[in-house]
């Protein structure tokens, strides 16, 4: 598919956001959002959490669109309904978190950078932390071995050749190159690729939905790069004992049910099931952590 043809004024850069009581963080992230695009920018904002109406105030007085859910369908679905309303004239869609803050000019270097290869399905920028160390956003797409050394060691022993493999040296923010997967929490992607692919598989409700896009974007031929020189911030979700102990849960679930996608045949349930019990386990030592951390 060639490139939409664009008319004077028209958008050819979109951003989507997906909001779930988002109010205080959702400000920061407007506000980033135009230094870091010499061109105008449509964003849109899709409410898993519409009643308060505040989202509504702030999308009005940003001059952004909004798009009220019926009922919280979980992150890759808000985002699908959000893409769905964008002018037919954008090619690149940035796909981020509320909480996340662009660096000025991040938004040109993402679309450069994927602009350079038409086989370029999807760019992400190095994505900071609070501390700003480098979060690890660019990976190799989960294989069963991998996920069965990661979900058993990683907790144990940090710098298993699983976990390394995984990672895919993803910290180290000055080194562009391909990814299996690129985290979506800050991720530009070519609208008609991720149109190609159907979008975000909506059975993911929250966690992998990005890995599963990566994944799928690969597999059609399309690639996954990164893009050190555009930089994200990246607040990150503040939760209480309790949503920690059930995003936790859903975190492991979310990667067994890709591993499970991916690896579906018959002569592959073994592997499965010890995957299970190795993501069963950490995901109970995780979740105990945190609970005695919040006592």
């Amino acid at each position: 598919m060639g490139p939409r043809q664009s008319t004077p004024g028209s958008p050819r850069v979109a951003a989507v956001t997906v909001s779930y009581g988002s109010e205080r963080v959702l400000p920061p992230f407007l506000a980033s959002v135009p230094a870091s695009s010499s061109s105008p920018i449509s964003v849109v904002i899709a409410d898993n959490r519409p009643e308060s109406g505040t989202v509504a105030q702030i999308a009005a007085s940003a001059g952004a669109q909004y798009l009220a859910m019926p009922r919280n369908l979980g992150y890759g679905s808000a985002m699908n309904a959000g893409v769905a309303v964008l002018p037919a004239t954008v090619e690149w869609v940035l796909l981020s978190n509320p909480d996340v803050v662009l660096a000025p000019g991040a938004l040109d270097r993402l679309v450069a950078a994927g602009e350079a290869d038409s086989r370029i399905g999807s760019v992400g920028p190095a994505i900071l932390n609070s501390d700003g160390s480098v979060y690890p956003s660019a990976r190799a797409v989960p294989s069963l071995r991998t996920g069965i050394g990661h979900a058993m060691f990683a907790n144990l022993w940090p710098s298993n050749p699983w976990s390394q493999r995984y990672r895919n040296d993803s910290t180290v923010p000055g080194r562009g190159r391909d990814a299996g997967w690129l985290s979506g929490a800050c991720l530009l992607v070519r609208r008609s690729a991720f149109d190609d692919v159907g979008g975000f598989d909506e059975s993911f409700f929250m966690y992998f939905e990005d890995v599963d896009l990566g994944y799928r974007l690969g597999k059609k031929g399309y690639r996954n790069v990164y893009e050190p020189a555009a930089r994200a911030a990246h607040a990150g979700a503040h939760a209480t004992t309790t949503d920690s102990v059930k995003m936790i849960a859903a975190h492991h679930e979310s990667a067994r049910k890709f591993l499970a996608k991916k690896y579906s045949g018959v002569a592959l349930w073994p592997l499965r099931a010890m995957l299970t019990v190795g993501l069963n386990i950490r995901s109970a030592l995780a979740a105990r952590r945190v609970t005695q951390q919040g006592h």
